[in-house]
């Protein structure tokens, strides 16, 4: 068993870390301190709460304006998630306001109805940015991924209607522009703004074109489309003309000025675009072609990179934290009851007919949840109650709680008829006392909460946070607790369930080491996810669609294999998690009410809220 010393051993560590992540963050996305940062929350022209980041380099002034850039996330993101782009835009002197949309991270939540509200707020971000004395309002671009880039493209359709409009670049990253008008004739909306586009050959949602048979294109064929023809040839009919090529910008003269087209293709799938170092090469080559740059740097010049290492660093030291914290108060005279009185050792290797339910329980579990995810996508959308506002973290909710109450189901299975009785559930940990009970939960709130004090500190002191893509740690609004509540028991009873499966009923000799049976388990809590995203990208590669959208019904999504790649992490983290505690205390709750705390408030806090 581990000693006092060296829990706090590896919280000193773990703290480092965080403070390394922190500080190494910070030099990163202020350009070595030469970016000022600032956390916005303004009333809007709307009547709504807006959030951003604001990113005011040194050579924006009132007397040298500098261009702005205006970013936004996709949707079930936030602000935070797009730091390659404003970590390089504002490197090259751009003013940039990284925003929340409407329903997201610190921004108000809104109707259905409302959402898209002034470009889900991209117009209300434009205007503000554009009202700062020390930006250029001649020189204002807008991008965006996924939804952020359907965002600025609503955008301009508000700034069109102004008598002076704002917005001279358009940069729209995984999203198609508008080709037609409501006449189904092609049109060049943009006018004399320079626009581009970014259209990866593996785009789960766009880019897609229906063919005179019937059909829909790939969105690796993009390029030969009309749609993106009619796009490069400024929205004239493509039909009699050359066909232009991709990441090559096309120049012509509009209203007597002189305007981009270009369209980037890169070999990637839509969320990989946040974090690329091609994207990201492209957004910088094309913002700097159409507004200039105070510091002009080759967009194969990127930075970025290190801030995502200090975020590793950040996710890796809170990891630490968590168990090295849970430990070192366990040492503490109220909570050293929880402590295990002996060594936790794993249940000697089952035999006969118990060795063959181990193996079948696990095979079992690993097929309904694979098959699960997919049948209750459709299902939990049309059941949601109005008060769970978060659709996403709905259906994963609702998906957790069948499996976990299948993993219980097949416990009492083996309990009753695969000599699970031979052990009593009390040696297995299952039944402990009240006041064990009480003090488990609360040493898993002190834990939760000292944890997360560290990213409120990051975020309040320097404002960064702990995440590398579809892995977020943020700080969040006070308004977000009453949603985190709704939506815990969901987590609650996934994550209870797998602790006691995994520890109290699986926890056996496996070769020469616990680490074999702590792999094997980790291995088959991910294995459904896992078949699934192999499956789906593999048809997709090999197609051109993906497994959802070429061999299932029409009503699943591809939003189905991009919810699974934080699962891929999530799972096998937590067997090892729920294990460790587990050796310490005897105690199958512990673990999984400390995972289901955390994981609860990552969900709800990265993605869309919205009102029915």
């Amino acid at each position: 068993m581990e000693t006092q010393q060296s829990s706090k051993f590896w919280l000193a560590v773990a703290l480092l870390l965080c403070l390394a992540s922190t500080l190494g963050a910070y030099f990163v996305q202020t350009n070595g301190g030469t970016v000022t940062v600032k956390d916005l929350r303004w009333e809007t022209p709307s009547g709504k709460l807006m959030s951003a980041l604001l990113f005011v380099p040194d050579n924006a002034t009132a007397k040298t304006p500098a261009p702005a850039i205006v970013t936004s996330h996709g949707w079930y993101n936030n602000r935070e998630m797009q730091d390659m782009n404003f970590v390089e835009y504002a490197r090259r002197g751009y003013v940039v306001m990284s925003m929340d949309m409407y329903g997201h991270g610190n921004s108000d939540v809104l109707y259905a109805t409302q959402i898209a509200t002034r470009a889900t707020g991209m117009t209300d971000a434009v205007e503000l940015i554009a009202s700062l004395p020390y930006v250029d309002k001649t020189r204002i671009g807008v991008t965006g991924h996924s939804n952020g880039a359907r965002a600025a493209n609503f955008a301009v359709d508000d700034d069109n209607k102004k008598a002076k409009p704002l917005i001279t670049a358009v940069l729209l990253v995984a999203n198609d522009p508008t080709y037609k008008d409501a006449d189904g004739k092609y049109i060049n909306k943009f006018g004399s703004r320079n626009v581009g586009i970014v259209a990866a050959q593996y785009d789960e949602f766009f880019f897609r074109v229906k063919q005179a048979d019937g059909s829909v294109s790939a969105p690796r064929d993009y390029i030969k489309q009309l749609t993106a023809q009619s796009f490069l040839h400024f929205g004239t009919d493509p039909v009699t003309q050359e066909t232009r090529k991709s990441d090559t910008m096309y120049k012509q003269a509009v209203n007597g000025t002189d305007a981009i087209r270009v369209i980037y293709t890169p070999v990637q799938i839509h969320p990989w675009n946040t974090i690329s170092e091609s994207v990201l090469a492209s957004s910088v080559d094309f913002f700097q072609a159409s507004l200039g740059a105070p510091n002009a740097i080759p967009g194969t010049n990127q930075a970025w990179q290190w801030k995502e290492l200090f975020n590793v660093l950040g996710l890796v030291g809170f990891s630490i934290f968590v168990l090295a914290f849970a430990k070192v108060l366990l040492e503490s005279t109220f909570f050293s009851t929880l402590k295990a009185t002996e060594p936790v050792t794993a249940m000697a290797a089952p035999t006969g007919k118990a060795k063959i339910w181990l193996w079948v329980s696990l095979i079992l579990g690993a097929f309904v949840s694979g098959y699960s995810y997919l049948y209750l996508f459709t299902w939990a959308g049309t059941i949601r109650p109005p008060a769970f506002l978060q659709s996403p973290v709905w259906f994963i909710g609702v998906w957790a709680v069948a499996n976990g109450l299948f993993a219980l189901l097949l416990c009492v299975i083996g309990w009753f008829f695969f000599d699970g009785k031979a052990i009593s559930l009390k040696d297995r940990g299952i039944t402990i006392s009240l006041k064990n009970v009480w003090k488990t939960i609360l040493l898993s709130l002190a834990v939760v909460i000292g944890a997360f004090a560290i990213v409120f500190v990051a975020d309040w002191l320097l404002k960064v946070d702990f995440r590398l893509w579809v892995i977020p740690l943020k700080a969040f609004s006070p308004n977000m607790f009453s949603i985190i509540l709704i939506y815990l028991p969901f987590f609650l009873i996934f994550y209870v369930i797998h602790s006691v499966t995994v520890n109290s009923f699986n926890f056996v000799k496996m070769g020469k080491g616990d680490w074999v049976n702590t792999a094997v388990l980790a291995l088959f809590t991910t294995l459904g996810a896992l078949v699934i995203v192999v499956v789906q990208y593999g048809t997709f590669f090999a197609t051109g669609k993906s497994f959802t959208e070429s061999m299932m019904t029409p009503a699943l999504s591809n939003i189905l294999g991009i919810w699974l790649f934080p699962i891929l992490i999530y799972f096998p983290l937590a067997v090892v998690f729920d294990r460790k505690l587990y050796k310490v205390t005897k105690n199958p709750y512990l673990g999984g009410l400390i995972f289901a705390l955390i994981m609860t408030i990552i969900a709800c806090t990265n993605t869309l809220s919205q009102l029915p």
